[in-house]
């Protein structure tokens, strides 16, 4: 597992990743009562916006860590969008892309990493 400095987790699994928010962001959030995941087939660039959040404290936009195709989307967060707070770096995760370069992903902390940039 892989970590951005904007507090997403990533999974790779051959091609494919999957996308969630470390269990860190989503104690920040506070209780998430929105989220709007992309279309499946929608072609993503790094760093565009690809997910919205809307919690009690915030709206916050969550942004593409890699180039790639959503090749799925985690639908039962549309009608239990709560589930991001009960298990954000399992079954809430929230898109899988199907990446052509894995590259990237060198450049993204381990967990170790991760718990001392949120130190």
């Amino acid at each position: 597992m892989k970590f951005t400095e904007e507090h997403e987790w990533l999974f790779a699994e051959g091609d494919i990743v999957t996308v969630g928010i470390t269990t860190h962001a989503a104690e920040q959030l506070g209780d998430v009562v929105f989220v709007e995941l992309p279309e499946v087939g929608d072609e993503v660039a790094k760093d565009d916006e690809i997910v919205v959040i809307e919690s009690v404290k915030a709206a916050s936009d969550i942004l593409a860590p890699l180039d790639g195709e959503v090749v799925e989307v985690n639908e039962a967060l549309t009608d239990e969008p709560g589930k991001v707070n009960d298990d954000p770096q399992g079954d809430a995760w929230f898109f899988k892309l199907k990446v052509s370069d894995m590259s990237p992903m060198e450049d993204y902390m381990d967990e170790a990493g991760y718990k001392d940039f949120i130190g």
